[in-house]
């Protein structure tokens, strides 16, 4: 706390009055009369009486405010101590502790005394003798109480930061044991034995959902694959969609998410992606089996074991379309799958049979469904976001875009299953705008 000084007026006036007053003191003394001329100013002999008197008086109005300024000091102290002392009381309770409310309680009854007895001295106008000393041990005071105060507040902080810890590990814990019952839910819902509704719309979102999952699964791997060849993704997005505007670097990877659906779903609404076979009335639970019997099992195992099936066939027409000879050789150094038609066992080629086998599923499980098999759509770009029959895959582009929103691409398609419809995912850009539309697989 800052003590309140002097006005500059008292100590001047008090230093002028103090110099001629000892001044016609001393002449006296040495003389015994007082001099005339020139060497005292008579005015000020005769006026010597009235500026002891007006010193007098300067003199004890200035200890009165001194005395009133250590008054205040002393009081401010107390309060801050009075807070300090709560500070610590408050502290004390949580966790209890009864040695320490009881002394911070004494602490608060002591400095509420205190502050009762600096009342009652200031309506009796008992002053302090020594304000000096007051002022500075008042000073010493309150900043003693302060630092208890920020003290137990820096305590508290600490405390409130080890609960925070201990609430975050609680949450990753719980997170963790989420994502532990969702892969067992997916596992028994991919590989149950029991019997399925193949007609129900529901089924068909959660495999659609599960397989949409490991299509960015296995898009992350190949961004991460092209990286460690030291190639450019962003020029590589580009090649595939081009004169898009991201909202942020990293969305690239909608145009490789784009690539993969587009391939994969290529052909979706042929019976096996081919010509081969029609979708008769009793290829429905053909297709049913299919589905039931390749649920349950590894994709590598069942190309292992029926390397001539269609499935088998799928994988290696897919993967030749995705992946270029020359990015395979930049990959692993050879072109063993183009060649050979043989998948090594790589973290991108089991990223890639498990992604085939879910599109897979779900392609038999359209053609499972009675009366109609589901069908598949697309957006063209430039038109115009519908809530309806799109989902944004970025909230960013979502927010920021225009009043009318318009697609760039289409990222993952939609589907409909009798009157039925499941929206297709799309990325919002300021791309140029082209004819409004939508498109189907031929």
């Amino acid at each position: 706390m800052e003590t309140v000084k002097p006005l500059d007026v008292v100590t001047s006036g008090k230093g002028k009055l103090r110099r001629a007053f000892v001044k016609v003191i001393n002449i006296k003394k040495l003389t015994g009369v007082v001099p005339e001329g020139d060497k005292v100013d008579k005015d000020l002999v005769k006026n010597a009486a009235n500026l002891s008197e007006s010193f007098d008086k300067l003199e004890e109005e200035y200890e009165k405010r001194l005395a009133m300024e250590a008054l205040l000091a002393k009081l401010f102290a107390t309060v801050s101590s009075i807070k300090s002392a709560y500070a610590q009381l408050q502290y004390a309770q949580s966790p209890y502790d009864p040695a320490g409310i009881q002394r911070a309680d004494g602490l608060v009854v002591s400095e509420l005394k205190t502050l009762s007895e600096l009342k009652q001295s200031f309506l009796k106008k008992e002053f302090d003798a020594y304000p000096d000393r007051t002022l500075a041990l008042a000073e010493i005071q309150e900043l003693r109480s302060l630092l208890k105060t920020y003290e137990i507040t820096g305590k508290k902080m600490e405390c409130q930061l080890k609960l925070k810890d201990s609430e975050i590990i609680f949450l990753k814990e719980k997170f963790q044991e989420s994502l532990s019952q969702n892969k067992s839910m997916e596992k028994r819902l991919l590989n149950q034995s029991g019997p399925l509704d193949r007609n129900s719309p529901s089924h068909f979102v959660t495999y659609l959902h599960h397989t949409v999952k490991s299509i960015r699964g296995f898009v992350k791997v190949m961004i991460e694959q092209m990286r460690f060849a030291g190639w450019d993704v962003v020029t590589a997005a580009d090649s595939i969609q081009s004169g898009v505007l991201y909202y942020k670097q990293d969305h690239t990877c909608f145009a490789f998410e784009h690539f993969v659906c587009k391939v994969m779903f290529e052909a979706f609404h042929l019976p096996y992606f081919s010509t081969e076979s029609s979708s008769s009335k009793s290829s429905r639970e053909m297709f049913f089996e299919r589905f039931s019997e390749l649920r349950s099992v590894k994709a590598r195992e069942y190309i292992t074991s029926r390397p001539k099936s269609r499935f088998s066939r799928f994988c290696r027409g897919k993967y030749l379309q995705l992946v270029h000879p020359r990015m395979e050789l930049a990959f692993f150094g050879h072109n063993q799958v183009s060649t050979a038609g043989e998948f090594p066992e790589t973290s991108f080629c089991a990223a890639f049979l498990e992604m085939a086998r879910r599109v897979w599923l779900l392609h038999c499980l359209a053609f499972s469904f009675d009366p109609e098999e589901a069908s598949i759509f697309r957006v063209s770009e430039g038109s115009r976001f519908s809530e309806v029959y799109m989902r944004s895959v970025s909230e960013e582009s979502l927010l920021l875009s225009e009043s009318e929103p318009r697609v760039a691409f289409t990222v993952v398609p939609g589907f409909r299953i009798g009157k039925t419809s499941i929206q297709c995912e799309v990325y919002l850009s300021r791309s140029k705008s082209t004819p409004c539309g939508s498109d189907k697989d031929p």
